[in-house]
């Protein structure tokens, strides 16, 4: 059983034990990149056409070459099928800028995108993390933190690349240390006007009664895959879904707070910023429509 596999663009299989990227790559230099998380489930891809349509979102917002979907989808399939279908996995897509030293970005090139150059693209497939395991079935402890931007940033300064999924986590990654510290799970973020936004790795759902919500991408929260499978299928089984501008005040008066992500699926917040939340009885049911949306969106025809 392999622990790992590693795959380019090109559709070969690479040593994930040796170097892959070129010291000057500008995916390790700057974070000028962007990337996919995949679940990988029964030997597929959970939702690949929708992880690739924000791909290509996300490579736009960031000027980058548009990703070619079906050199993309062979790679997938290729590093899919070789990690087999008895066990989850984790699948990244990344694709980077490529090197600095391309000749389209040498001096007097004059871009500083190097629209000509090459990218780097790769498709990593690893095992999912105990944490999942725990977070499906006990629910996590979450606090809330000030990313101290406001709700209208994303529009205003389109260039912050705000709802665009790209290499630049350390912000995040420094905000789950922090939670780590004050022996939490997770984190949501809030906007300068205490408005709810998103999670470091996951999209914000309240439910109250029948009633699902989330905020809007014009909040500058990356859109979910996850929270929109759930949407499609929780609509179908006479559930209200919107997206909708929430204070911090709504997430305590909520009947459940979840963190939708590609990998955890459905992690209910049990706790939040100190207060116990009790599961409602629903909880199980939201949980499984979430399953039941991933599945379903293998055939986005099936939904759309």
């Amino acid at each position: 059983m392999v622990d790992r596999v590693l795959v380019t663009l090109d559709g070969k299989f690479r040593n994930p034990e040796q170097p892959l990227l070129y010291a000057d790559d500008l995916g390790a230099l700057r974070g000028d990149g962007v990337f996919e998380t995949v679940l990988v489930r029964a030997g597929r891809a959970c939702a690949l056409e929708l992880h690739l349509a924000r791909l290509r979102r996300s490579a736009q917002a960031l000027d980058l070459p548009d990703p070619d979907i079906a050199a993309w989808t062979k790679a997938v399939s290729t590093a899919v099928g070789k990690w087999g279908a008895d066990r989850e996995g984790v699948l990244r897509m990344v694709v980077t800028r490529g090197r600095e030293s391309s000749p389209a970005r040498r001096p007097g090139s004059g871009a500083l995108s190097g629209s000509e150059a090459e990218p780097t693209g790769y498709v990593l497939v690893g095992p999912v993390g105990e944490r999942v395991a725990r977070a499906r079935a006990d629910g996590i402890s979450v606090i809330t933190l000030a990313r101290g931007v406001s709700t209208e940033l994303a529009a205003e300064a389109p260039w912050l690349l705000m709802g665009a999924k790209t290499l630049s986590y350390a912000m995040n990654m420094a905000a789950l240390r922090f939670a780590e510290r004050a022996r939490a799970d997770d984190v949501i973020f809030t906007s300068t006007e205490h408005r709810v936004l998103e999670g470091p790795r996951s999209t914000v759902v309240i439910q109250r009664g029948k009633q699902l919500l989330t905020p809007p991408a014009v909040d500058g929260v990356l859109p979910g895959v996850t929270q929109r499978a759930l949407f499609a299928e929780a609509e179908k089984a006479g559930w209200e879904c919107r997206y909708k501008s929430l204070f911090t005040a709504d997430l305590v008066t909520a009947e459940s707070v979840w963190l939708l992500s590609s990998v955890t699926l459905a992690a209910r917040v049990a706790v939040l910023d100190g207060l116990r939340m009790s599961a409602p009885e629903c909880a199980g049911e939201i949980a499984e429509m979430v399953n039941s949306g991933i599945e379903r969106a293998w055939n986005v025809a099936d939904w759309q």
